[in-house]
């Protein structure tokens, strides 16, 4: 049995160096190490051998069992290689051309237009601070003085999951929630997605918004004027000119809207401008001392500014863009620009 044994091992050992596909080694396999195949055929004879002889042999054969799966394991590797290796050899490609590069990524316009403005703010001494999406009825609204049924909320009407609960329409919310936790002084940019039921050239349903707050001692009107010139000159890049025009927002008072000399004719009048050389870039004022009450802050004592402006309205006035629905359907071509 131990000769059979060995020429089996050494048979097979030859046989597995000729065969030259997977199929015929995986019926040399089966023939050989299957449950019908030869190995099986000559264990049959260990019970015509002595009982003190089965063991020693018994483990022989598991010994050249254990190699024969080992070699044809290896023959099945080396195969496959040979297969893959001539499949690519066929194709007919020339090996001496350049490699194609694939294309690089880059932000999004509005990201890259955030982070622009994040840096100039921080600069001025600004940190930045962020709030959820999802908001509720009492930080979005009543806290910043627009209780139920006030008519300011019609112009921010919005996405609601309850009647209390809501997607937010500015990112004021998180000023409200900044000096909950944090007593003054207090001077935070907050940028982030919102959302209104709007949707033309220029309103999308959702936007990107930055507004800034500062809360201190003796903060004026004054402060909040040199703050937006010095960014405005930053930003833009040239010694624009910047005019307030008297508005209304329920939280600040006195409130203005900000507009800065067109960008594109420097003032002299446009169509981008529509001819006044003006264009609105933000909204700004004092907070509403009524405010302060909801977040235990003394307005004899503390005063502050806010501003707020839309981040594809400052990206459409630096980059000429003329459609807010640009930045969001995905059209490559337009991305690549920025």
């Amino acid at each position: 049995m131990k000769q059979q044994l060995n020429s089996l091992r050494a048979s097979t050992i030859g046989l597995l160096s000729q065969i030259a596909d997977i199929k015929t080694l995986n019926d040399a396999r089966s023939r050989i190490l299957g449950r019908k195949g030869d190995l099986t055929g000559i264990l049959r004879g260990l019970k015509d051998l002595p009982i003190e002889e089965r063991s020693t042999f018994g483990q022989l054969a598991n010994q050249i069992k254990a190699e024969l799966e080992v070699e044809f394991d290896l023959r099945e590797t080396r195969l496959r290689e040979d297969l893959e290796h001539s499949q690519v050899m066929s194709e007919s490609f020339d090996v001496t051309l350049p490699g194609r590069r694939l294309p690089l990524g880059r932000s999004h316009i509005l990201n890259r237009v955030t982070h622009e403005l994040l840096d100039v703010f921080s600069g001025l001494g600004f940190q930045l601070a962020e709030g959820p999406e999802v908001e509720i009825d009492y930080y979005n609204f009543e806290a910043l003085n627009m209780p139920k049924n006030h008519p300011a909320r019609d112009m921010q009407d919005t996405f609601y999951f309850s009647d209390n609960l809501l997607l937010r329409t500015h990112t004021s919310p998180v000023q409200i929630r900044t000096m909950e936790t944090h007593r003054p002084p207090v001077r935070i940019v907050c940028p982030g997605k919102v959302y209104r039921r709007d949707a033309d050239v220029t309103h999308s349903p959702m936007f990107m918004q930055i507004e800034g707050l500062w809360v201190d001692k003796d903060v004026s009107f004054a402060d909040l004027k040199g703050i937006l010139y010095a960014f405005t000159r930053e930003y833009f890049g040239e010694k624009l000119g910047l005019r307030f025009r008297p508005s209304f927002f329920p939280f600040t008072e006195p409130s203005a809207e900000v507009d800065i000399q067109c960008v594109i004719c420097g003032g002299s009048g446009c169509r981008t401008c529509s001819s006044t050389g003006w264009l609105e870039i933000l909204g700004a004022g004092m907070i509403d001392p009524t405010l302060y009450g909801f977040v235990n802050y003394d307005p004899e004592i503390q005063s502050g500014f806010a501003f707020g402006m839309g981040i594809e309205r400052v990206a459409m006035l630096k980059y000429g863009i003329p459609d807010i629905r640009l930045f969001y359907e995905n059209d490559i071509r337009f991305l690549n620009q920025f």
